[in-house]
């Protein structure tokens, strides 16, 4: 479903040094897979994570989603195809204080002027928010709720369009150990009974027994 093709990404710093955040990655995802990317700070696995989404573009290689080459297409195509395919989960939650759970969660559809924003918008955030255990929380604001509701909200809006394809850049980095694992539980049981696709990117290695495969990365490269 994603496919990298020795991708490299480098960046220059404001001394004119280079660093190679990712160096010939060659990287297939399967339709269904849940792969989960560990690594230390630094190892590059937020950069291959933002690649895999179209979300920088490569130095080097080539980046193909469900066999389109992602930088083959104009802005708007790619703002399109991430919209309808893609879900994005980041580590701060970033939701808009002013807006209810219910609303936080609707907004992709709404702000898309998708047919479905109206009624219908709110009634899948319902059935979302009910999913990821948040049903009596619909008319909360965000401050009201504690780190790992805030995420689980999160979750939520990331499959609000439906999409066939989720990627979390260090999700359960900010929680304590206990609502990790609760986290954890939540994509693990998203992924069985939806059979989404999932990238994950996270430090604790100990999670990727959650995952279908695991990805180890160190130096810009993958080692495992």
């Amino acid at each position: 479903m994603i496919t990298l093709e020795n991708v490299a990404k480098d960046y220059f710093l404001s001394n004119q040094n280079m660093v190679k955040a990712v160096q010939g990655v060659s990287l297939e995802i399967e339709r269904g897979e849940f792969v989960v990317i560990t690594g230390r700070s630094g190892s590059g696995k937020t950069t291959l994570l933002n690649l895999a989404a179209g979300l920088t573009r490569p130095t080097s290689g080539k980046i193909s989603l469900d066999g389109v080459d992602l930088w083959s297409l104009s802005d708007k195509e790619q703002s399109s195809m991430r919209s309808r395919k893609v879900g994005f989960i980041f580590q701060f939650p970033s939701l808009l204080p002013t807006l209810t759970v219910l609303e936080n969660v609707a907004l992709p559809v709404i702000f898309n002027g998708h047919p479905q924003a109206d009624g219908a918008a709110y009634l899948r955030a319902e059935e979302l928010l009910k999913l990821v255990g948040l049903q009596d929380k619909w008319i909360a604001y965000p401050r009201q709720l504690s780190a790992g509701q805030q995420q689980r909200v999160v979750i939520a809006r990331a499959l609000m369009n439906h999409p066939e394809i989720l990627l979390a850049d260090e999700p359960t980095s900010d929680l304590d150990e206990q609502t990790e694992r609760e986290i954890i539980e939540l994509f693990a049981q998203i992924h069985r009974e939806s059979g989404v696709t999932i990238l994950m990117v996270t430090h604790t290695s100990q999670l990727t027994e959650y995952g279908t495969r695991s990805i180890e990365m160190a130096g810009g490269k993958v080692i495992h």
